[in-house]
């Protein structure tokens, strides 16, 4: 048998597959070609020579049964009808633009004004300080993402105006942006889709926006919350079956957010005090539309788009859980099922993804490994697609450094390919729902896209949930985005952060392994989910201090 490690089938069996393909593509496009070729070229000699309006009159003078003609109007009908209803259930989504709110420099927050910020809170004591901070010196955040202006007060404030405050500054200026950018009037929107997990007062965050830009009454406007950081791919779901249910054409637009003020977790709970450390503010905005005549303007169209909840299972449904703590503090815990739940999640959204994206060579292998492993009983790997050739660019979900590196080694990503979730966490943070969007702005702004190219988002999120979302260019796009003007001159700062950490990772994994062993600081935000760290002996905590917390220019 062959061993239990081996690639079944190798990694060129598939792309021996797509070329051969390829090639039968290409030379049946060829034959088609010069066979219209030799045809009009027949038909022209007809024509010269009379015989083509000798046929043609003879064919006129036929008389055709009722029967006959009976036959043909209901195929005809038939086909037609089909063609409506394949129309109706593939309607075009457009994207026709977006926009990622950059909070102003006044709101950036440092690790040194982080850790001032919570010593004044007087509400952790020295270990939560010590956890957070380590943690956040390895959290691939730079020193200049964003908190609300609440948590900047001295000592921090954390109330309901402050948090509508936070609310209205990130989702307004993201969609007057939007809207200014495209020049639509507030008006000419029928459908509003707003997601917000943690922050849902009364009036709701879409009625805020509705109120602010005078909105028309008969408005489709919901409001998702409780969702998690993947309800920004589900309000793009949402509003496609809406503007598909309209009985006409229009725009939808999309605003996802998550509030920081209010669901800043002022307890010591260790895993609770993760989101503390990596959760940063923003808004990210995305006018949708249906109507063909946007089709000339729109950046993409939506391709695909996958939902997966794993809800029905407990273990999963309660890895990311809002309650109080010991002391009546409520805040989110992420337990230690969070990554093996979220690899389940993933693994049901490409194995639904995969069929509609990937290409023959990398289906026929996996189907022939699946063989292989279940019907032969052979002992190989699990073959895991490449989804690298089915995707142009990725937008990873940004839980983490962790879930950053953990995806990207997973799907086999260039450094090119990891670096749009890379720079949305070193620059932003996680802004939940709106990370995927930011890392877009990303590919736009330093990378570009060309025309036909696909586009990944890939979320996930409490319940538990793994969502995707595939678009086309319709066009070659490189433009600068509002949220990335910043980036000029500084585009390796973020991968070269990473590198370093990785760097003090590996040298204090080689103090474990000559210590005998012994557990250090697990993997802040990374493999290791850093609920069960222990204190870090002398050495450890010498090689974590020295990783700088000061801006890197």
């Amino acid at each position: 048998m062959a061993p239990k490690d081996k690639v079944f089938p190798p990694r060129w069996v598939s792309t021996a597959i797509d070329g051969f393909l390829a090639a039968i593509y290409h030379f049946t496009t060829a034959a088609v070609i010069a066979g219209c070729a030799l045809g009009a070229k027949s038909a022209h000699s007809m024509l010269l020579s009379g015989q083509l309006g000798e046929l043609w009159r003879q064919f006129a003078t036929q008389s055709l049964t009722f029967e006959v003609m009976s036959l043909a109007i209901a195929a005809g009908a038939v086909v037609i009808a089909a063609l409506l209803v394949w129309r109706w259930r593939h309607e075009t989504i457009f994207l026709v633009d977006f926009e990622c709110y950059r909070p102003p420099d006044r709101l950036k927050v440092n690790y040194a004004l982080f850790d001032k910020g919570s010593r004044e809170a007087n509400v952790f004591n020295e270990e939560a300080m010590d956890f957070q901070n380590r943690i956040l010196a390895k959290s691939a955040l730079s020193e200049e993402t964003f908190f609300p202006a609440g948590l900047h007060k001295s000592p921090p404030v954390a109330n309901m105006a402050l948090a509508r405050e936070e609310a209205e500054l990130v989702m307004f200026n993201a969609v007057a942006n939007l809207l200014e950018r495209t020049g639509l009037h507030p008006r000419q929107i029928d459908v509003l889709v707003v997601n917000c997990s943690l922050f849902n007062p009364t009036p709701s965050l879409s009625a805020m926006i509705i109120n602010k830009f005078k909105m028309k009454t008969d408005i489709e406007s919901y409001n998702l919350g409780g969702m998690g950081c993947s309800a920004g791919i589900i309000s793009v779901g949402l509003a496609r079956k809406l503007l598909q249910s309209l009985g006409r054409r229009g725009y939808a637009l999309v605003v996802s957010t998550e509030n920081i003020t209010q669901n800043w977790y002022q307890g010591n709970e260790r895993s609770m005090l993760i989101p503390n450390t990596i959760f940063r503010m923003g808004s990210a905005a995305a006018l949708l539309s249906n109507k063909r005549s946007e089709g000339g303007r729109a950046l993409y169209k939506l391709q695909n788009l996958v939902r997966v909840h794993l809800g029905a299972n407990d273990e999963a449904y309660r890895c990311v859980y809002q309650h109080a703590d010991d002391n009546g503090t409520i805040g989110v815990e992420l337990n230690r099922d969070l990554v093996k739940v979220a690899a389940k999640a993933m693994e049901v959204n490409l194995t639904r993804l995969g069929p509609l994206v990937l290409p023959w060579g990398e289906k026929l292998s996996f189907a022939a490994n699946w063989v292989a492993r279940k019907v032969l009983k052979m002992h190989v790997a699990v073959y895991v697609p490449d989804f690298t050739k089915a995707f142009d660019h990725f937008c990873l979900h940004v839980g983490g450094r962790g879930v950053v590196e953990g995806l990207s080694k997973q799907l086999g990503l260039t450094q090119r390919q990891m670096e749009p979730s890379a720079n949305t966490l070193y620059w932003y943070g996680n802004t939940s729902s709106s990370t995927v969007w930011y890392s877009f702005g990303y590919v736009e702004s330093a990378q570009g896209v060309k025309k036909g190219e696909l586009v990944w988002q890939i979320g996930f999120g409490s319940g538990f949930k793994c969502n995707s979302a595939v678009w086309k260019a319709l066009k070659p796009i490189k433009r600068r985005h509002n949220a990335w003007v910043h980036l000029k001159g500084r585009e390796s700062e973020a991968m070269n952060n990473l590198a370093e950490i990785v760097a003090i990772n590996a040298a204090e994994k080689r103090v474990i392994q000559a210590n005998g062993g012994a557990a250090i600081n697990g993997k802040a935000n990374g493999d290791a989910a850093p609920l069960a760290a222990t204190a870090p002996d002398a050495a450890s905590a010498k090689k974590t201090k020295s990783l700088p917390l000061r801006a890197r220019s």
